[in-house]
């Protein structure tokens, strides 16, 4: 038995399996079970077949436009699929320690890196900068199907407890807390927006332990004591029994129905619509449960990747979204059309042996014709889901979204299209009831072409996380720049307000989503900047009421006209968790 002491944030003492997080290396470490095993390294070799036809079709593009000496520079990587220092000591993780299979691939990194560390040939050491980029590809190539750290934690089988390096809001947000009954991180101190995060959740929780993500295995029995300031490793049966006895210090679920129902207010009354994001139909009654008041945001999209309809089958379509209006009426329910790029619409055409897209060779970056604009580049399958959408309006409170506009012409070709369709529709007997047409604001264009935008739209979503990626010129997905994305960075902020006010002026409704929206700590700056609709992931919904409500608007407004005058993405994090802190003492 070990303990490892640490500051606790939260009151309570839980026990289960530790499940390791390491976000800075975006890997989740968890145990799996004997039988699935095999699985974990299907999913490995699919992965490394994957990532072999990508190097093929990359180094035969540049063979092609810059000649075979620039192609040849992928040679090594192809060799290190074969390498049995990569994939084969992967497997032997996954076999030996019984983990998922990206930690394992981290962990031959890691190994691989410290080989090249201690090379004393510069030219040799850079070389694990090729190691990282397979690595990196082979992890991307794993996520397929599992793409959020919610998705992976639904393949747990029992109680856990959460063990990361740090845990932020918007990861938080988008755990089963149900699975996970506590938590403990290596970073945090009482004032940080761990704790109130913490707090927030009611689940005991311990942080500032230094290491104890790297020190923890997979699987290891643990409990976290948020009295005692404490993580036990591998408890003894006394201290078992003591933390039966305490079983039943966690919250009573008493008024709980109540609670969920209770639209979200600051302290001094100040209205805040929540509502929630989903991407799977199945989704909808979290939603509901988590008590938020609509849908603001359906990706669609995932139509393609779950292959929940075949896209081109407007009955399939109309039933999915007829489905979703009426399981949340009174609620309205804001779909967003296709939001793919042109490499995704190949794909699915592909497997489903529809007419060809577009060759390889004539396709260019997939920032360039994607959401909208591919959309209207491709009217017949457009049109398919608006008849399929407005169709579906009589059974709820339906509003239709077009992602990735940049500019007017792009609306009004929508708009003109949405008519068309509304038109065909009453030609063939249907009715069709008025449609909020909305746009996500997503791109800087967008954004400062707001007051452009609101003249020709109902509403305006403000879509925070491709806004902050084209905004700040960073790939979260690259490991070297993903620092530098920065949702608390000036500009982003300066660009929030910019929307918002446009919106005012031409007195239509703006909500806001992404990742900013999930996080409490954000959530309150963005009440103070003016936001009054914000969409998040379900699970973040009943932490967001509970924060609202124990903070003052004016106090809000304050703290974000200080935050406004700032320079640096340092001092807004300062101010925003002392005032946080503040506050959240204040409400104790």
């Amino acid at each position: 038995m070990r303990r490892l002491t640490g500051i606790g944030v939260s009151p309570g003492i839980v026990v289960g399996r530790a499940v390791i997080m390491i976000q800075r290396a975006q890997v989740l470490r968890y145990q799996i079970p004997p039988g699935r095993m095999e699985h974990e390294i299907s999913r490995l070799e699919q992965s490394r077949s994957r990532s072999r036809q990508q190097l093929a079709d990359i180094r035969e593009s540049l063979a092609r436009r810059r000649g075979r000496k620039l192609a040849s520079l992928f040679d090594a990587q192809f060799l290190m699929l074969d390498d049995p220092m990569v994939i084969p000591r992967a497997a032997e993780i996954i076999r030996n320690q019984r983990v998922n299979a990206e930690w394992a691939v981290q962990q031959v990194f890691h190994e691989l890196s410290a080989v090249f560390d201690e090379v004393a040939d510069p030219y040799l050491r850079e070389r694990r900068g090729e190691i990282a980029d397979l690595v990196g590809r082979l992890n991307m190539n794993l996520r397929q199907g599992l793409e959020t750290p919610r998705d992976l934690l639904r393949e747990l089988d029992e109680s856990s407890v959460l063990i990361a390096d740090e845990l932020t809001p918007s990861l938080a947000a988008q755990v089963d807390w149900t699975k996970v009954r506590g938590f403990a991180t290596d970073a945090g101190s009482r004032t940080y927006h761990t704790a109130i995060l913490a707090r927030s959740l009611e689940v005991p929780a311990v942080v500032g332990l230094h290491n104890a993500s790297r020190s923890i295995e997979a699987g290891q029995l643990v409990v976290v004591d948020g009295s005692g300031n404490e993580l036990i490793v591998d408890p003894s049966d006394e201290v078992l029994a003591g933390v039966a006895r305490h079983a039943d210090d966690r919250r009573p679920a008493v008024n709980v129905d109540a609670e969920r129902r209770r639209p979200a207010t600051t302290a001094d009354g100040v209205r805040v619509r929540l509502d929630a994001n989903i991407e799977f139909p199945d989704d909808l009654a979290a939603a509901r449960y988590a008590g938020a008041e609509g849908i603001g945001l359906y990706r669609s999209e995932f139509l393609f990747t779950s292959a929940a309809c075949d896209i081109a089958d407007e009955d399939q379509q109309y039933e999915i979204y007829r489905g979703m209006l009426a399981g949340m009426a009174p609620g309205s329910v804001t779909i967003r059309t296709f939001d793919v790029d042109e490499d995704q619409l190949a794909s699915y055409v592909a497997n489903r042996d529809v007419s060809a897209w577009a060759a390889k060779e004539d396709r260019g970056s997939r920032q360039g014709l994607r959401g909208l604009r591919l959309s209207l580049s491709r009217p017949e399958l457009f049109q398919v889901q608006l008849r399929a959408l407005l169709r579906a309006a009589g059974h709820g409170a339906l509003r239709i979204m077009f992602p990735f506009v940049s500019g007017v012409e792009q609306v009004r070709d929508a708009r003109r299209l949405v008519t068309e369709t509304a038109a065909e529709l009453a030609r063939r007997g249907e009715s069709v009831p008025p449609v909020p047409i909305g746009v996500m604001i997503e791109v800087p264009a967008a954004a400062y072409t707001a007051d452009l935008l609101a003249r020709e739209v109902d509403f305006f979503t403000i879509g925070t996380n491709d806004l902050i990626q084209y905004c700040l010129a960073v790939d979260r997905a690259d490991e070297r720049v993903s620092r530098l994305y920065q949702p608390l960075h000036p500009a982003i902020l300066r660009m929030i307000v910019m929307v918002r006010r446009a919106a005012a002026r031409h007195r239509i409704p703006v909500s806001l989503c992404g990742e900013m929206a999930s996080d409490p700590a954000l959530l309150a700056l963005l009440v103070g900047l003016g936001l009054r609709e914000l969409s998040m992931t379900p699970g973040a919904i009943p932490i967001a009421k509970q924060v609202l409500a124990e903070a003052h608007s004016g106090e809000l407004r304050a703290m974000a006209r200080r935050i406004l005058r700032m320079a640096t993405v340092d001092e807004i994090e300062r101010e925003l968790f002392s005032a946080l802190a503040r506050l959240s003492h204040a409400g104790e």
